[in-house]
């Protein structure tokens, strides 16, 4: 999948989707949905800078009532560029999660994070 993603246009089952999300500057994010698409939405946040989210992350949500939504952040995980600091502030991120949600329809979801 390129650089959207529309939630209507997940399998109605238990399923994983992987894509690339580009920034609107050098970045391009590392996105993992897991669950229904019509699930209630959960983003979760691995903590940074770091390693990015396990996929037995997705683990902790139930799939049939769920879409757990896995984002790598900014310099993180398999998000590219890999292991850069450059362009990676707190309000960059923030934008980052923003345009993920709009890009997905999702209006409101939950958040599940660590460090």
């Amino acid at each position: 999948m390129p650089d959207t993603a529309q939630r209507q246009g997940l399998p109605g089952g238990s399923a994983d989707r992987v894509f690339r999300l580009r920034t609107a500057d050098m970045h391009s994010l590392h996105v993992r949905l897991h669950g229904r698409a019509d699930g209630v939405p959960w983003l979760v946040l691995h903590g940074g800078p770091g390693s990015g989210c396990s996929p037995s992350m997705a683990d902790w949500f139930d799939p049939t009532r769920h879409l757990a939504i896995l984002a790598d952040q900014r310099g993180a995980g398999r998000s590219r560029p890999a292991g850069t600091l450059r362009r990676n502030t707190t309000g960059a991120l923030l934008a980052d999660i923003e345009r993920l949600r709009a890009v997905l329809g999702v209006e409101r979801w939950h958040v599940a994070a660590g460090s």
